[in-house]
Order: C-alpha cells, then structure tokens, then sequence
C-alpha cells in the first residue's frame, strides 16, 4: 500500500502545525510568567513608595510642630492632624500591603507602633503651645525623646526599604531572566520548527527525486533508442505509481507505433516540467518560512516602535516581494487604525482612519476587491484600486489590518497568512513589554512619572552634568492652597487639579525635559542643559499659565488656581545622589511660599 503525495505533504503541515502550536504554548506561559514577575516588582515599588509616604508625612507633621512652638505661627501647626492622621493610614496601607512578606510585614506593624507612640508624643508640646505654654512645649522637644522616637523609626524605615527594595531587585532579576528564557525558548523552538520543516520537505523532495531519476533514467534510455527500457510500478507513490504505468503503457504503445513517438514525448516533458514546479515551490515556501523565522526572532527583539517598523520595511518586501502595502494596528482607544510601517510607493496618512471604514475589520475576515466596479471598496482605498486587507489576530482579537496594493496570487496567500500570524504575534508581546516598563516609572493618576523614575534619571542627569561640565537645574513646585479644593469640593476634584497642572506642565516644558510627580500636590522638573537663570523664565510662563487655568470638575467650577516654585543649579560641592539639590530647589519653594506664594525664586545655591 503508498502513501500519496498529498497525504505526505498535509503530514507534514500538520507536524508543523503541532510544533508552532507548542511552541506558542510554551511562549505564552514564559510570558505569563514573566508577567507576574513583574506585577510582583511593580507590588514592591508599590511598598516602596508608599512607606516613603508615611514616614513623610510623619516628618511634616513633626516640622510643623516645631515650626509652630518656634515661630508661635498657627499657620504651621495647620495641617499637623492631616499628616499625622495620613501618616496612620499610609503605614497601615503597608501592613495591608506585605501580609505576603511575614518578615516585612512584622516590620512595618512595629512601625506602625513607633510612628503612633511619635504621634502621641509630638501631639503633647503641641498642645501645650496652642494653650500658650510655649516654654513647657519647648521643654518636651528639648527632652530628647521624640529624637529617640525618630531615629528608630528611621533606622527601621531605612531597613525595612532596604529589604523591599533587595526584593524588588530580586523580582525584577527573575522576571528579566523569565524573558530571556523565553527568548531562548523562541530561538531555539524556531530552530525546532525551521529543522522539522526542512527535515519533512527534505524527505518530500527525496519520495519525488528518486522516482523521478527512475523515469528519467528509463526516459534517456528510451530516447537512445531502447525500446524495451520498462519502470517497475513498485514507486513508492500513487502518483508516481500512475506515472510508471502510463510510460510502461506508452512503452508498449512505442513498440507497435513508432509514429506516436513525438506525442509521448511531449507529454512526458509536460509531466516532467510539472514536477520541476513543484519542487520549486517546496523549495521557496522552505526559504519563505527561514525568512519568516529571522524576522519573528528581530520582532520578538524589538524594544521601540520604531524599531519594531523598521523590521517590517526590511523583511515584508522579501517575503512578499513587488506588493507594497502598510500594516495599521488599533490604537489604545481603539477608535483608530494608526499606520505601524509602509513599504513600496505607498504613502499612508499619519492619523489612519476609523475601524469601520475597513470591510475586513467589519466581517473579521480577508476582503480582497479585483474589479472595483463589481465590490465593495473600502473606504480608506484610493478609488478604483485593485488592494487586498487581512486582518491580524490575536488571541480571537482583531489587533489590526495588513494592507496590500494589488492582485494577491494563490503562493502569496501562502506566504501572506503565515506573516500576519508572525507579525499579530510580535505586536502583542511588543505592547505587553510596553505596558510594563510605563507601569514602572509613570504616576497613575497623572501619568508624569513617578518619584522613583526622578531620584534615578537626577543620579543619570547629575553624572553627565559631571563628565561634560554643563548646567543642570531643578525644578520643586506645589499647587498653592491645594489642601482647600479637597477641602470644599472633594478629593475628586483634587485629582482634577493634579491631572490639569501636570498636562500643562507637560506641554509646556521642554522635550528634554524631565516633569515628574513629586508626591501629593508636589512636582519636579529636571532641566539638564539649562542654568537657573536662564529656567526661570521658562518657569514663569508656566506659572502664568497655570494662574490663567478655569479649572473645572464634571459641571462645577472650582475657581483658579496657583503654584509657587524653588529653583536649584548643581554644583560639584553638591553629593552625586541628588539630595542636596533637591533640598536647595525645596527651600527655595518655601522662600517662594513665605513671600506669598504664585511666584518663583531662585536658590541662593544656585547663584
């Protein structure tokens, strides 16, 4: 009994189906697991930022204590019930937050008792003061225990942040090295699959040649003049088979009709010239799939969007050579086809256009269109072209469209289908990796980024200010009066001042420069490049801005508001960690402050 050619060649697609299922397998686990490596490092950073917050505002409270028994101002002691009272909650937060961590959370439960025992201690000279014993107040301070109090709270703060972040050290190195166990796994599970498929059409192409050097042995025999040259019908396929019989048969037929002669030759070169085009075909679809599998491998490398096109540009036309075309993937509303990459003469708008406008994306399926006069066009498609739209999923989620200008032969399909599936593949895994660096350094309700992202980009900025020589500055502001927006309308409507304050710091500040989030109503502005002088200009077009902002939550008006900054320039008598920069820019703000407010002063440092 033989196998048919056919059979053989849907064998071998379907081992190549089981091996690229498996490997996509593996891949999604690698990356479900690097996921969570991350989510768990994002979880300490979360820890992190939030005992920080507490031990801050326990510091605050303590500074407007004393602020208030030294200078006798009231307005210092204001806020004291709220930091302490946010202290409370913020250090609990972190009790709730490492119940995973036994060791961390035992830790910050004992803080949680010092920093009440603080509470209770810095409450004492304060309320001396507020009844006017100022003198009893200061006795209590001078007394040495709230210092006692303090420095163990630090001492513990300081061990229990050096032990989130070793963890967080530790969390970020396993997810890194989950990604780069899925890199090998990638490389090595497409150097599996590129083997079995090279190996199947090898064996393929070997189950032709041999028969066919049969038949072409016996046909040169033949065409010397042996007539009597027979193939043995035992072929090893049906085909081949049938081939053995139909030439023994003319064969015969040669004995008896010479004159026949030519018509059997001709049809003999017609089979022959029909085998030569199918292997050639096996033999480029083999080259189309190694192709493929370098240009998964850069894709799955890819760190940027640009990046990312660039490989498409080089390796699409290869694969589908003379088509130009452009790849749209959905943008994060998913509201809009925004272009990825072009290739060939094509020139794509760079706002794209509206998922419904594109027939493939409306049926979930391939709209190819040959006679405009007899379909549906598109509606991002020049009239009366002649183009063809894929849809690229993933998951069973259409993640965008391939675009291609002309008519899509039956080989191009081939290799058409097996990109989409490459490209929807890397785009998927190239927005995850995205989405978790963006979680790591932006503030979520302003997206600036964050606090951590500012101590390690000022260290980087600091260093280059050191080797080049050239200025840097920084930049500390806060909202003025924020504490009356919760106050009157809510922590909502606190929010919306913070979102309208940071969108127009953002786009007011330079490119390079560097707007984070401070903490609470706080921000910084890393200015590399620029000296304080020269900064406070562009400080005080901010500032006027911000004053000429109506701000507004959901139908309410909240009236306007003001901000007040501190401005600092490094110098190299200043430590290269940053502190004392930001310590400079900070006791400008409060200069800023004590002159009343909605202004910008430049620290005495600086000058």
């Amino acid at each position: 009994m033989f196998i048919s050619l056919t059979a053989r060649i849907v064998a071998i697609g379907l081992i190549v189906v089981l091996a690229l299922g498996s490997l996509a397998g593996l891949l999604a686990d690698a990356s479900y697991q690097a996921s969570q490596s991350f989510q768990w490092a994002a979880h300490s950073a979360q820890v992190i930022e939030t005992t920080e917050a507490a031990l801050n505002n326990l510091r605050e409270a303590e500074s407007g204590q004393r602020g208030f028994v030294i200078t006798r101002d009231p307005a210092y002691a204001r806020s004291f019930a709220k930091r302490l009272d946010s202290a409370a909650r913020t250090i609990a937060r972190v009790a709730g937050q490492t119940r995973d961590n036994p060791r961390q959370h035992a830790r910050a439960r004992e803080m949680a008792l010092l920093m009440k025992e603080r509470s209770a201690f810095l409450r004492q000279p304060l309320d001396l003061a507020r009844r006017g014993n100022f003198a009893g107040a200061v006795t209590i301070i001078a007394s040495g225990r709230g210092r006692d109090l303090m420095d163990a709270i630090s001492v513990r703060g300081e061990a229990f942040l050096e032990e989130e972040r070793a963890l967080q050290t530790t969390r970020q190195d396993a997810a890194a090295q989950r990604l780069r166990r899925g890199k090998r796994l990638a490389i090595f599970g497409a150097i599996a699959v590129a083997l079995i498929v090279i190996g199947g059409f090898t064996l393929l192409v070997q189950g032709i040649r041999r028969p066919l050097e049969t038949m072409l042995r016996a046909m040169t025999a033949l065409g010397s003049g042996d007539e009597q040259t027979r193939i043995d019908t035992a072929m090893g396929s049906r085909e081949f088979n049938r081939l053995a019989i139909g030439y023994n048969a003319m064969a015969d037929r040669l004995e008896g009709a010479v004159s026949d002669r030519g018509t059997s030759e001709r049809q003999l070169q017609v089979v022959n010239a029909e085998l030569e085009r199918n292997t050639k075909t096996l033999r480029e679809r083999g080259d189309v799939i190694e192709l493929l599998g370098g240009m998964a491998h850069r894709m799955q490398a890819a760190r940027t969007d640009d990046e990312l096109a660039q490989i498409i540009r080089v390796f699409v036309p290869q694969v589908l050579p003379d088509i130009p075309g452009a790849l749209y993937a959905h943008n994060n509303s998913r509201n809009c086809l925004v272009p990825v990459a072009s290739w060939g003469d094509i020139v794509v708008p760079d706002d794209g256009f509206a998922p419904e406008r594109c027939w493939a994306l409306r049926r979930g399926q391939s709209h190819s269109v040959v006679d405009p006069r007899r379909d549906i066009v598109c509606a991002h498609v020049a009239e009366g072209e002649v183009y063809h739209c894929e849809p690229l999923l993933a998951g069973g989620e259409v993640i965008g469209v391939l675009y291609l200008r002309g008519r899509i032969e039956a080989e191009n399909r081939f290799r058409m289908n097996v990109l989409t599936e490459n490209i929807a593949s890397a785009l998927v895994n190239h927005r995850l990796q995205r989405s978790l660096r963006e979680q790591t350094i932006r503030d979520p309700l302003t997206s600036l980024f964050n606090r951590r992202y500012m101590e390690e980009a000022l260290k980087l900025e600091i260093a280059r200010a050191s080797r080049s020589g050239n200025p840097l500055s920084l930049v500390m502001c806060d909202v003025d009066h924020f504490k009356r927006f919760n106050d009157e309308f809510g922590h909502d409507a606190g929010d919306a001042v913070l979102q309208q304050v940071a969108a127009e710091m953002r786009s007011r500040f330079r490119d390079g420069d560097v707007v984070c989030r401070f903490g609470g109503e706080e921000f910084t502005i890393i200015a590399p490049g620029t000296t304080a002088e020269a900064l406070a200009k562009r400080v005080d077009i901010v500032r006027q801005a911000i004053a000429e902002i109506a701000v507004r939550h959901g139908n309410r008006a909240l009236g306007s508001t003001s901000m007040s900054f501190g401005i600092a320039t490094w110098t190299d008598i200043m430590d290269r960690e940053g502190a004392t920069l930001i310590q400079a820019a900070d006791m400008a703000l409060y200069q800023s402050k004590r002159d009343g407010r909605n202004r910008a002063t430049i620290s005495a440092l600086a000058a």
